[in-house]
């Protein structure tokens, strides 16, 4: 064999050896992500990132999967069934109380969505109204866990309150059919109730305005991810916040985006039931740290109140249920309103 001849083999199979290291380099790395519920206006940034690349640009093939309220996407990320969710914080505080292994990385509502739903023949207007009431939702349900700290801190007689299990889907029709007189659900679900009810018919009771003010919709990520996938998570949550930014920049073409992707929605309802989760995010804290940021002051006042009222199995520390070191910078493009 001659050496011009071995020269040639080797340089092919250098070349054959740096193309399948090359290969090997741009597999992408699989990410799942579960929703904390089926797909509404809350989630339409995570289909915008989709839909323009930002996940596969920095090298993720995420999947996203629905989930039957915080609790349930919460033990999907424990568990490592998913390698970040959505979860209510408050479900977030309890679920770490009982050794849960998740931690918040990030905000989506800087506002707290949590609310009462109740109907307009039997309205609920003040905490006390709830004694005597039967108020649906499902077990995982963000409402439901942070039950007990609501009513002790509104003196409520628990023994008086009798809550119904149901599924997420049916919390409008056990409202709308009086087979409830209460749902909880967050505030961003008004279009939902008003049209099956009628404008006007579906009255809310935020629990902000009763003095019940905390951080809510979280992204959550397992104590397995954040060791060992550092810099996917990293990337995943700046894609996931610059479709929020561009949600926040266009909605209407974030709608067009999220009928794409999820022909079933109903665009009448989840136009005016994103633009009210788009409020809740358009906040001075965001404008200056960026969006989704954990501001270490409100997230301890969060943890003080869950503490105080909740009777959990321990108390939480709040400098180990969140952190911000795996966020980057994403601006927002609106005027604080």
């Amino acid at each position: 064999m001659s050496k011009r001849f071995l020269s040639l083999t080797r340089t092919g199979l250098t070349l054959l050896a740096l193309c399948g290291a090359s290969a090997f380099a741009q597999t992408p790395e699989k990410f799942s992500f579960a929703l904390n519920w089926f797909a509404v206006g809350d989630h339409a940034a995570y289909w915008v990132a989709l839909e323009k690349g930002y996940f596969t640009q920095r090298g993720l093939e995420v999947t996203l999967e629905n989930s039957k309220g915080s609790g349930d996407s919460i033990a999907k990320v424990d568990t490592g069934r998913a390698d970040a969710g959505l979860a209510d914080a408050v479900a977030v505080l309890s679920a770490s109380s009982r050794g849960a292994r998740v931690k918040m990385v990030g905000m989506v509502f800087d506002n707290t969505p949590l609310n009462f739903f109740s109907r307009k023949d039997k309205p609920i207007t003040k905490p006390k109204d709830l004694e005597g009431k039967t108020i649906g939702a499902p077990p995982g349900d963000g409402q439901r866990q942070a039950w007990p700290a609501f009513a002790k801190l509104h003196k409520i007689d628990d023994s008086k309150v009798t809550w119904v299990n149901i599924e997420p889907t049916a919390k409008i029709a056990a409202l709308a059919e009086k087979r409830v007189d209460v749902v909880g659900d967050y505030s961003t679900g008004l279009p939902f109730y008003e049209k099956a009810m009628g404008a006007g018919n579906a009255l809310m009771m935020p629990w902000a305005d009763t003095g019940f003010d905390l951080y809510s919709m979280s992204i959550i990520a397992s104590e397995k991810t954040m060791k060992e996938r550092p810099k996917v998570l990293k990337a995943f949550l700046e894609a996931a916040y610059l479709g929020w930014r561009d949600v926040m920049a266009d909605p209407k073409g974030a709608l067009v985006i999220f009928k794409k992707r999820v022909p079933e929605i109903d665009l009448s309802i989840i136009e005016p039931n994103m633009m009210l989760g788009l409020d809740l995010m358009r906040t001075k804290t965001y404008a200056d740290k960026g969006i989704g940021w954990i501001d270490e002051k409100k997230m301890c006042a969060s943890v003080d109140l869950v503490n105080s009222y909740m009777g959990l199995p321990r108390k939480i520390d709040c400098g180990t249920v969140s952190t911000t070191e795996f966020l980057t910078k994403v601006a927002m493009p609106l005027p604080v309103r």
